[in-house]
């Protein structure tokens, strides 16, 4: 072996991109045997063709394929029935909607996701502004103080974030909302490590004061019921938090292409 294949073989950074395409490959298939499965064109209690000719009509490994195929199984489309192969299920038309862990490993599906968080939790601030009361903004508050508390520690800060957001679900008094960001859970708050890696800690520690600035200003309206500064707040928090990540993909698909043309 060369040292240049050697190098290649334990290039950490190539090794990223290249999980990174195939997880690009992977929500592809997905979304395209969904496709299938939703228009019926792979009606229910049909058998999925065997991985190998799936690899070979869509042009990817078997490896994608599998993994394509675990995210249907994930999400109720599909069941597995040993020794016969993969089937679409019978119920798979009426599964409710639901957002799996494995979904949310990828840059591109959080941003997805905090485009969705964008519009639901403008609206759930104003209401929170509107409808909250003594005791609401008691456990807003509260949340807040835990999210200081702990900002040096990534996964605290980020279950802390997560209980703040479900408490002005709660000041919402509408119980739909309350148990759309229960759903969500940690989900509902990508953790910053996904953003800055292992960069110094005062670059987290800068991260965490502006997010926490962001919070109190939300924090501010609804105090003062002011629906439309808190969904302005609110609108400019998500706003953020998606125009980072936003410029994350960005950047790394950049590099995914020089290193591409590198080699």
């Amino acid at each position: 072996m060369t040292s240049q294949a050697k190098a290649a073989k334990i290039d950490p950074d190539r090794y990223t991109d290249e999980r990174a395409r195939a997880g690009s490959l992977t929500d592809e298939l997905c979304a395209k045997l969904e496709a299938q499965i939703r228009s019926a064109e792979l009606p229910a209690g049909s058998r999925l063709p065997p991985q190998k000719e799936i690899a070979l009509a869509y042009n990817v490994s078997r490896t994608v394929v599998r993994e394509a195929v675990a995210r249907l199984s994930a999400r109720g489309l599909t069941v597995s029935r040993q020794g016969a192969g993969v089937f679409v299920a019978e119920t798979a038309e009426y599964r409710a909607f639901q957002i799996t862990p494995d979904e949310l490993h990828e840059l591109s599906d959080v941003i997805k996701l905090l485009e969705m968080r964008l519009a639901v939790e403008t609206e759930m601030a104003g209401l929170a502004a509107a409808r909250r009361t003594t005791s609401d903004i008691g456990a807003i508050r509260e949340a807040l103080e835990r999210m200081t508390e702990v900002e040096g520690d990534p996964r605290a800060s980020a279950e802390a974030d997560s209980a703040f957001h479900l408490a002005i679900a709660h000041a919402t008094q509408n119980e739909y909302y309350v148990r759309f960001v229960e759903f969500l859970g940690l989900r509902l708050v990508p953790s910053r490590t996904l953003y800055l890696g292992d960069r110094p800690d005062e670059v987290h520690r800068s991260y965490a004061a502006k997010v926490l600035a962001e919070h109190e200003a939300i924090v501010d309206a609804i105090v003062r019921m002011d629906s439309a500064k808190a969904r302005e707040a609110a609108r400019q928090h998500m706003h953020e938090s998606l125009t980072r990540h936003s410029t994350l993909s960005a950047a790394l698909r950049m590099k995914s292409s020089r290193d591409d043309r590198k080699f």
